[in-house]
């Protein structure tokens, strides 16, 4: 098993980055924004717009990622200021090895979009899935998909040492099944669908929340950059907050989704399949317990636990708690 030492060593690196320069962008009238292709969302109509702009007064410059643990690194080389869409378990990892980034947002909840899949020939699910022992899997370290992972073969009690569980970016996971060279693959998005034509997922997305495995992202940022920026921090926010507000009482659904499509490189009927299995909580759900003001703290803390117990990662926080700044949110209300 290779798991520990694949994120150990990226946990290092982020280690290494944050004590290097963090020289803002903004400094020169501009700031830089990680997000992922094949992952729409209504911020990507106000980002295609220019909304974010003139909301900041900088130019805005956007950068795609294949993980989240990228995200870490880009923010902790000061190359990216804010990360839209970080999944809590990369976030996590990073916060773990010292990093200090802060929650800003829930960007969206996606259960039914971040799973794993098994190949079809194999004919395994849920009731055969003892038969996973022994077998190939491409997963993505330290990312949602990672911790599904592990959390799965817990529930049917496979032993992780028993796989060869290889570190593939979703896109690569999805070929990599596509093309037989791997028994199981996870991932999300549009390389999700794609693995999904060559097999079958073992739980579904209601079935995983039923064992507490929850699946969202947030929009993250070096504490330091918010601590010097609030308000320009609460303006992304609020663009942020409206796009969804458009999207989720159907105002703008028409017009926005072609665009969104464009920008997440997808078609549009791709894109109104996957949007419909996001949920994208108001500013107001955003900061009630359930969520931001009570339960994703020791939701993450659950998330670390899980990466120790399996030898992922080598301690987690006591707690997670003060890597949550609502501060900038709670000025939209």
């Amino acid at each position: 098993m290779k798991l520990k030492n694949a994120l150990m060593s990226a946990a290092a690196g982020i280690a290494m980055m944050t004590g290097a320069s963090q020289a803002v962008a903004e400094g020169h009238g501009e700031i830089t924004v990680g997000y992922f292709l094949e992952w729409p969302m209504p911020f990507q109509f106000a980002k295609e717009n220019g909304t974010y702009d003139e909301a900041l007064g900088v130019t805005v410059n956007w950068v795609s990622f294949d993980a989240g643990t990228a995200m870490s690194a880009a923010m902790a080389s000061g190359d990216v200021q804010i990360s839209v869409s970080q999944g809590v378990p990369p976030f996590v990892v990073a916060t773990s090895a010292g990093q200090d980034l802060q929650i800003l947002d829930v960007a969206v909840s996606y259960a039914e979009n971040d799973n794993c899949v098994v190949a079809s020939g194999l004919e395994i699910d849920k009731d055969s899935a003892e038969e996973l022992a022994g077998k190939k899997v491409a997963v993505p370290l330290g990312t949602a998909a990672h911790y599904g992972f592990l959390r799965q073969m817990d529930h049917f009690g496979v032993d992780i040492a028993s796989l060869e569980v290889v570190d593939m970016a979703p896109p690569d996971g999805a070929a990599a099944i596509a093309q037989g060279s791997v028994d199981m693959a996870c991932g999300w998005g549009g390389a999700l669908r794609r693995m999904k034509e060559h097999g079958n997922v073992l739980l579904t997305g209601a079935e995983k929340e039923e064992l507490g495995i929850l699946v969202f992202d947030v929009t993250s940022a070096p504490a330091s950059f918010v601590a010097e920026n609030p308000e320009m921090v609460a303006n992304f926010l609020r663009v942020t907050a409206e796009a969804n507000a458009a999207w989720n009482d159907g105002s703008g659904v028409e017009e926005m989704l072609p665009v969104i499509a464009q920008s997440a490189g997808m078609d549009i009927d791709a894109t109104r399949e996957t949007m419909a299995t996001f949920v994208f909580p108001s500013v107001e759900t955003q900061l009630s317990e359930a969520w931001l003001g009570g339960a994703a703290p020791s939701f993450m803390k659950g998330v670390a636990d899980v990466f120790v117990e399996s030898g992922s990662i080598d301690a987690a926080l006591d707690s997670y708690a003060g890597n949550i700044n609502t501060g900038p949110l709670a000025t939209l209300q």
